[in-house]
């Protein structure tokens, strides 16, 4: 072997253990982004099934991004429909609001039809985003088959801790709540409040 396929072995090597580390092994053990720090422009897909950065997503507006389990989960379905009902106020602000799972486009449209939801879902399915924000962690294996079958077979096994990140318009983030118990999640009335008092 030649010292350049060597050295292209290795780069692979090394870019695959990266990616592999970025997931936790369990909930409690995610190292996310934390405020002050700028997200990265990772692409996304929309209910259309179109590929979107999130950069173009949020269009340069402060905006809400809110990463949940999937359509699945009744504790992540009640936190959607409960975001929902301060859009008004959140739009009123200059925010954009982007709910992003696993879920597949077809997926997420039953999720927003089902929960009457009027802003943007988006699916990252291979967990891309939920990496490089740093809140992805393995699956349990009794969550596999179904993780697979509502994310159309592109999730391998992982799930994002239940998350809120607020960034400004340089994509900067300036709040986040993560809790690991995916039971727990933060008010629309505390969420309201926070963006009320951002500068």
């Amino acid at each position: 072997m030649n010292k350049l396929s060597l050295l292209t072995i290795s780069i692979l090597l090394i870019g695959s253990l990266s990616i592999n580390a970025q997931i936790a092994e369990k909930a409690e053990d995610i190292s996310p982004l934390l405020i002050g720090e700028k997200i990265p422009d990772i692409t996304l897909m929309s209910t259309e099934g179109k590929q979107e950065t999130l950069a173009s997503i949020t269009e340069g507006k402060p905006s809400i991004l809110l990463f949940y389990r999937g359509g699945w989960c009744p504790f992540c379905n009640r936190h959607l429909a409960e975001i929902g009902t301060i859009q008004d106020e959140i739009l009123g602000l200059g925010y954009k609001l982007i709910a992003i799972s696993p879920d597949a486009p077809s997926k997420l449209i039953s999720s927003s039809e089902k929960n009457k939801i009027k802003y943007s879902l988006y699916s990252d399915g291979d967990g891309a985003v939920a990496r490089a924000m740093g809140i992805a962690f393995k699956a349990s294996e009794r969550s596999l088959a179904r993780l697979s079958e509502y994310s159309d077979g592109q999730n391998t096994g992982y799930l994002p801790v239940p998350a809120v990140f607020v960034i400004n318009r340089e994509g900067v983030i300036a709040f986040e709540y993560i809790n690991p118990d995916y039971k727990v999640r933060i008010s629309a009335k505390l969420l309201l409040a926070v963006l009320e008092n951002l500068d």
